[in-house]
């Protein structure tokens, strides 16, 4: 499995990000003026073992918990869900799999989690991310 690296997450997520999901009211800002280690945070987590065992595993485990911090922990001055969409669906695709679902749905599910003002453990909303991920999941290799 993949990470995807912080030079992935500037070059391919931020750039869709910004092309695909830029809004002139609320426009993403320039990658560098993200805050600093949060994202690299954000992106190192979902890999994290304890005594030898992955504490996320699985692939759509680790895109939910990578979904759910980004959108949590605000690495950006804004954009925080249109990124957690754009570089779950990176992560995703560099590790061969994409998701049949619209954007836009999957920016209302990050608009959901970011209104949840955690009622909800991470554990209970990353096990539901992680099953709709797998819900709408395609290989690549399927094909």
């Amino acid at each position: 499995m993949r990470p995807l690296t912080i030079l992935e997450a500037e070059h391919i997520a931020h750039r869709l990000a910004v092309e695909l999901m830029d809004y002139t009211t609320e426009p993403i800002p320039a990658f560098d003026t993200r805050y600093p280690h949060k994202l690299e945070s954000c992106l190192e987590q979902p890999f994290q073992c304890f005594a030898g065992n992955d504490l996320y595993e699985g692939l759509y485990r680790k895109a939910a918990v990578l979904f759910y911090l980004v959108t949590k922990n605000h690495p950006f001055q804004n954009g925080n869900k249109r990124m957690a969409v754009t570089l779950t669906l990176t992560f995703l695709y560099r590790n061969e799999v994409f998701l049949e679902m619209p954007t836009e749905v999957l920016y209302k599910i990050a608009l959901s989690v970011a209104e949840n003002d955690d009622q909800l453990s991470i554990e209970a909303a990353v096990d539901q991310l992680s099953d709709i991920f797998e819900r709408y999941a395609k290989s690549m290799l399927d094909n």
